[in-house]
């Protein structure tokens, strides 16, 4: 069963894919991805914090992802790319959230959505950022 926040990151991974893709109005994918069965499963605040927060710091976010990458941003699938912006995010403004969750929903979104081994990429690019980002609480977690 899945909680209602793994919900809203799927759902804000989602709306990301389209908008990243489609190049598309972020607000009328917003009202689009709100529309969808499945919102009402979700955490409604969190979606909306989420969402708005990634479409509004996405350069900034890319930035930090970028020096963890094999590859150019524009060569990861959509997927991956969403998923990324998403766990940046969390990483950077939801301190809240412990960085291994933040990573292990990106790993287990990354599996239902991505290809076949898209989530192996992902976590090893989290687990940079996370030291970048959280080195602290990285660091107190591999002390113990």
């Amino acid at each position: 069963m899945k909680s209602a926040r793994r919900r809203s990151r799927e759902l804000v991974v989602q709306g990301l894919y389209q908008w990243l893709v489609t190049k598309g109005d972020a607000g009328a994918i917003d009202a689009f991805v709100r529309e969808t069965p499945d919102f009402q499963k979700a955490d409604e605040a969190y979606y909306k914090q989420m969402f708005q927060g990634v479409v509004q710091s996405a350069d900034e976010l890319r930035t930090s992802i970028a020096p963890h990458l094999d590859r150019s941003i524009d060569e990861l699938s959509p997927v991956e790319h969403a998923v990324l912006l998403v766990a940046a995010h969390e990483l950077s403004h939801e301190l809240a959230v412990p960085y291994k969750v933040v990573i292990n929903e990106a790993v287990e979104i990354t599996k239902s959505f991505g290809g076949t081994d898209g989530f192996k990429y992902v976590n090893g690019v989290l687990d940079k950022v996370a030291l970048s980002t959280r080195a602290a609480e990285v660091n107190a977690s591999s002390a113990t």
